[in-house]
């Protein structure tokens, strides 16, 4: 099974703030916010939801077809993704400006504060995924992810134009994005992946039921952290699936990204989606135990190992022919 994933590729500047942001808040004075955390660490690492998505896929030994905009500041890092298995012929290099960048402050809680410059994303629009579809051939689902809003939404019409499978993850553009614009972007996905903020901005924005938006999705999964995720299909029982319990946790950034990799990773070797949910949660807790979302090394060995560990053997063998749907 072959994938494209569409989306943001960015460097990620990490700090670590040795407190909690919510202790710094004053209730009388949130209409007036001014504050500076001095953080202890930082960490500039390879980021953005494709890059990352495609980086866990290719660990896993999929050759995704990596679809979005950078600067020429990445060729380095584009030549490392490339010797890792990641196609890089349809990533548009901008000659203006940078790549993207993500600028996040994460306290002892867990909580993060965080910026998004969006750089040379904003050439993502330029790019034609229905003529890289139609050149490269055999893509069997596109992941659409966060992007230039423009991007996003030339990228579903693609897919729709020429009947390829899409998984729709607006995820943090849901903010900006209005009813109209997440209707067209989520309507007959094959999969939907949100977090639990994002479910219910999703329904707030669109105006649909729960029911309304498995009637138009295959597949809905909601990730809900430390909680584990849930996997939805019309017609059936809500699925809940654990997470993995990580006690040496170092940094939540990209584990959402991860947990989509181990997810598309399963669904390629056939597994439904409960089990491929289980792999994605499996995948989340290798990220988890490292800074950086480009920066563990799983294999596929690793991530049977874990869903072993966590779910019992029969969770590894229990695939599917229906794939993703079934």
């Amino acid at each position: 099974m072959s994938f494209a994933v569409t989306g943001s590729v960015a460097s990620d500047h990490l700090m670590t703030f040795p407190g909690r942001f919510t202790d710094q808040l004053l209730p009388d004075q949130l209409a007036h916010v001014s504050l500076s955390f001095l953080v202890d660490s930082l960490d500039v690492r390879h980021g953005g939801v494709a890059a990352n998505i495609a980086y866990g896929l290719a660990r896993l030994g999929h050759r995704p077809l990596l679809v979005g905009a950078v600067g020429a500041d990445f060729e380095r890092r584009g030549a490392e993704l490339a010797a890792l298995g990641v196609d890089m012929t349809a990533v548009r290099v901008s000659r203006t400006r940078h790549t993207a960048r993500f600028m996040c402050t994460t306290d002892t809680s867990g909580n993060q504060l965080a910026s998004f410059c969006t750089g040379a994303m904003a050439e993502a629009a330029d790019i034609d995924l229905e003529g890289v579809l139609r050149g490269h051939g055999g893509v069997d689902l596109v992941h659409i992810g966060a992007d230039d809003p423009d991007a996003m939404a030339r990228h579903t019409r693609a897919c729709r134009a020429l009947g390829v499978p899409f998984a729709a993850d607006p995820a943090q553009q849901l903010a900006r994005l209005d009813g109209a614009a997440i209707r067209q972007l989520v309507d007959g996905a094959r999969l939907l992946f949100t977090n639990g903020y994002e479910r219910a901005l999703l329904v707030k924005k669109t105006g649909w039921r729960e029911r309304d938006v498995l009637e138009r999705v295959g597949t809905w999964v909601t990730t809900r952290g430390a909680e584990g995720s849930v996997v939805e299909r019309l017609g059936r029982p809500a699925v809940p699936v654990a997470a993995v319990a990580v006690a040496d946790a170092m940094d939540p950034t990209g584990v959402g990204d991860a947990y989509r990799a181990g997810f598309l990773a399963a669904t390629a070797d056939g597994h439904d989606a409960v089990a491929a949910a289980r792999h994605g949660s499996a995948l989340a807790a290798l990220a988890l135990r490292h800074i950086g979302t480009q920066t563990y090394a799983p294999t596929a060995e690793d991530l049977d190992a874990v869903v072993v560990a966590a779910h019992g053997a029969r969770a590894k063998a229990s695939a599917s022919a229906a794939g993703v749907s079934g």
